[in-house]
């Protein structure tokens, strides 16, 4: 069983593309098991499913905060908590040490691990100065090398091979400084609003995954932001008209749409 987190559709691409080769189902997230993780009952695709793969992006270096509390509070069936647990992420360019702080919380829950996977995708992070989406010739790099990095990474599962990892320098200062840092100061969706060119369709209210986002009522209708976000930029990209904004860092930056098609 494959439990995917995918805000803009890359981590669900490569999930997807990866149960073909091992036949894992994939399952996201509810809104209600992302507000309430206690909630969430992780199982297994049944008695002979020894596996459970939890496929997520990687935020500035580490495990999504929403996530984690989903690792760490969630209920396992008797399967699922005696399964062999691995991990998927997708990242821009550098995972840095999120493979350890994931086993750091399986081992924490007595969960068995085993290999810990990582593939470079299209960059979607918008909400800071100097990040911007790929050129397209990068991103096309990217779509491009992914299928070949997804079938390794099916290989090395199917026969307990080595982790397969995307990790550059500076690994501590990201993973341990700088993640902690972006969780605590970076990640408030108060500033988050609809500019001018919204027209009210909703698109990024009903596309929310955590259902953080409502409509105004009246002839100008306009989506406001509540306080459970998991910052996944999926409102951002998704929005035909690029209207919307997270204070006035996404000024003249991209969207990235190309697996939004696939959510």
């Amino acid at each position: 069983m494959i439990y995917c987190f995918s805000g803009t559709g890359n981590t669900r691409a490569v999930a997807t593309r990866l149960a073909q080769f091992t036949g894992d189902e994939v399952r996201g997230f509810t809104p209600q098991e992302l507000h309430s993780p206690s909630d969430a009952l992780l199982t297994t695709a049944g008695d002979r499913d020894k596996r459970i793969i939890w496929a997520f992006p990687t935020y500035s270096w580490g495990i999504p905060p929403v996530v984690a509390e989903i690792m760490k509070k969630c209920r396992f069936t008797d399967s699922a908590a005696s399964a062999t647990h691995i991990m998927l992420t997708t990242c821009g360019d550098d995972m840095a040490y999120t493979d350890r702080q994931w086993r750091q919380i399986m081992h924490s829950r007595r969960l068995a691990t085993a290999g810990a996977y990582a593939v470079t995708m299209p960059n979607t992070y918008v909400l800071m100065k100097g990040f911007n989406i790929d050129t397209p010739e990068v991103a096309r790099h990217k779509l491009c090398a992914m299928p070949a990095a997804v079938e390794a990474i099916a290989g090395s599962i199917q026969t307990d091979g080595p982790d397969i990892l995307v990790r550059l320098g500076w690994s501590w200062l990201k993973s341990r400084i700088i993640y902690p840092w972006f969780c605590r100061f970076a990640m408030s969706p108060r500033p988050f609003h609809a500019n001018g060119g919204c027209i009210g369709c909703g698109i990024c209210a009903r596309n929310c995954p955590m259902s953080n986002i409502t409509m105004t009522q009246g002839n100008e209708s306009r989506p406001q932001w509540g306080d459970a976000c998991a910052m996944c930029l999926r409102c951002y990209h998704i929005c035909p008209r690029h209207a919307v904004a997270y204070g006035k860092t996404c000024s003249g930056k991209g969207q990235w749409q190309g697996e939004l098609r696939q959510l």
